[in-house]
Formats: structure tokens, C-alpha cells, sequence
């Protein structure tokens, strides 16, 4: 982003397919507990993922596999709550999936699916930097946590999270 708080603009990568180097990308996220007084920030690994870039970029597509087990905030009773039945039932819905629909230089809009529940987001690009073997891009968004039938702890737990994708793709 630019001082004045506009998105920048580069050149698109090269057309062709890209994979997510999963030991150098992640999805952070931020959002609050005890009735919002407390943050609590964590993470989700990205077990694997493609770009399969596209001239016009228009007709790109991207898909991002999260493990739902991989939640971590650092509090490991937190931590095993989250990923039980009450919430992400991680057990039963070990994947979170993101599928793009369209793609434009400064928006990814797509599908996320967590615990079988398809809802539309879109990621705003907040960064991007070609690489001599790829790409890198840093997107964000808001997510509600209801929307996808995480509805335990209402009130407790915050409803949205702020997430932050930070991801190395390569060819």
C-alpha cells in the first residue's frame, strides 16, 4: 500500500501455474474473547494451494487449503476448543477451502468453505511483490464466524475475526 493508503499497482506474474510454498506462507487472525476485552491472535496453516494465473488476468483462479487442526493461538485449552465439534469440528471437517471466482489487481472474490458451509468473500491484495521464482501476496478480509455455523460462545467469543493472508507462490 501506498502512504496515502492506496493499493499499489504492479505487473501481473507471469501467466501460468503457480503452487503455495506452504513452509513460507499463512493466515493470521485477530479477534477478541471475554466479551471483547481480550484479543487473541492465532493462526491457520496453508497445507497446499495453486495460482493458475491467466491473460486476462480475469480468467485467473486461485484455491487455498487450510488445515482446521492447525488453529493456534498459543492457549492450548482455547486451542482444543476450537477445534472440537462445538466449533470447527476439525475432526469431522479437517479442510477449510478457498476458491476464487473472480480475480481483479486488487480484489480476490471467491468461495470459503468451513465445516461444509459455502459462503462468498472477498480478500482485499494489500501487498504483492513478483519474486525470481513467483510471486508473493499479502490479502485480508473480515470473516463472520456465524455465517458458517460457528455459532457456540455467543457474546464469549467475538463474532468476526480479521484475517490476513501472507502467502509465497512458486512455480
Amino acid at each position: 500500500m501506498t502512504p496515502d493508503g492506496n493499493h499499489t499497482t504492479a505487473e501481473p506474474p507471469l501467466v501460468g501455474r503457480y503452487n503455495i510454498d506452504t513452509g513460507s506462507s499463512t493466515v493470521i487472525f485477530r479477534t477478541a474473547h471475554m466479551f471483547g476485552l481480550g484479543p487473541v491472535r492465532g493462526t491457520f496453516a496453508i497445507v497446499s494451494g495453486t495460482a493458475d494465473i491467466a491473460e486476462p488476468l480475469a480468467g485467473s483462479a486461485v484455491h487455498v487449503e487450510l488445515d482446521a487442526a492447525s488453529f493456534t493461538t498459543g492457549s492450548k485449552g482455547r486451542d482444543g476448543a476450537i477445534r472440537s465439534a462445538r466449533f470447527l469440528d476439525a475432526a469431522g471437517h479437517p479442510t477449510i477451502t478457498y476458491e476464487t471466482g473472480s480475480i481483479t489487481e486488487s480484489t480476490l472474490t471467491g468461495t470459503l468453505t468451513v465445516r461444509d458451509v459455502s459462503q462468498p468473500v472477498t480478500l482485499t491484495i494489500e501487498e504483492y511483490a513478483q519474486t525470481p521464482k513467483g510471486f508473493t501476496a499479502r490479502a485480508t478480509t473480515r470473516i463472520d464466524r456465524m455465517a458458517f455455523g460457528v455459532k457456540a460462545a455467543r457474546g464469549m467469543a467475538q463474532r468476526h475475526l480479521d484475517v490476513e493472508l501472507q502467502v509465497t507462490f512458486v512455480r
